[in-house]
């Protein structure tokens, strides 16, 4: 498979994930949360699968996984949530990935 189809389809299974855990959660704008959430993790995934670090396979998804999830914890200041997603998701994709 291919490093782009392996990251499209990483990045779209990670975003549904994300998005369904996001379902019974109350908030004011739910719908712009989760397209805002689903492209974040569907950007994890895309990037993971498509780049090369010279660490194992699961470090690099941990990196990246936190790296790009930091602004969105920033902004929403749901720190433990977000970067948890980020981190656990990045690095299995990152095992996948190898």
């Amino acid at each position: 498979m291919s490093h782009v189809l392996l990251g499209t389809t990483c990045g779209l299974a990670f975003g549904v994930f994300c998005v369904a855990t996001m379902i019974p959660l109350k908030m004011d704008d739910k719908r712009r949360a989760m397209i805002g959430a689903f492209v974040n993790r569907f950007g994890i995934g895309f990037v993971i699968c498509n780049t090369s670090l010279p660490w194992a396979g699961w470090s690099n998804g941990l990196l990246i996984g936190l790296l790009l999830s930091l602004p969105d914890a920033i902004i929403t200041k749901a720190w433990a949530p977000i970067l948890g997603f980020g981190a656990v998701g990045g690095a299995i994709i990152g095992i996948l990935a190898t």
